[in-house]
């Protein structure tokens, strides 16, 4: 009895290990489909973020660095787009699925709902959409080692 009791426990063990290592699956680097951007997914508490670290081109024309002037709060137009948190307040919901969570696009000052999904351990799939998920944009976003 006390032998089946402990598989028991090491299989409960070893079956929450896998699903908290497929949820932080999406952690690392990725760079945006369009290749101008790249952004390090992290995790805080149970909800995980992407903040943008890398631009392919990181200064304007005078060549002083580009900040969010597009940004709805005008007190924060001033700040650098690098550095950005874009991703926030994703969940992890199962079979490399991430919702709940939004999406700020810099160029244009909007933010969006937003579901992420593995597309294999190098592809992520960022759906942005107003609503319901059918009223979006898909773009994939490639795992940067």
């Amino acid at each position: 009895m006390r032998t089946f009791f402990l598989a028991t426990v090491l299989l409960l063990f070893t079956a929450l290990g896998v699903a908290a290592q497929s949820a932080d699956a999406v952690l690392g680097k990725w760079q945006s489909g369009h290749g101008s951007g790249r952004i390090q997914i992290y995790k805080k508490g149970d909800k995980y973020f992407g903040k943008l670290i890398w631009l392919k081109e990181p200064r304007d024309e005078n060549g002083r660095p580009k900040v969010d002037i597009n940004n709805p709060n005008e007190k924060l137009r001033g700040q650098p787009i690098v550095g950005l948190e874009v991703l926030r307040n994703f969940q992890y919901r199962g079979n490399g699925v991430w919702s709940g969570g939004s999406v700020y696009d810099p160029k244009s000052g909007n933010t969006y709902n937003c579901q992420m999904a593995l597309d294999g351990p190098d592809k992520l799939d960022i759906r942005a959409f107003f609503g319901i998920t059918l009223l979006g944009k898909t773009e994939t976003w490639t795992r940067v080692q």
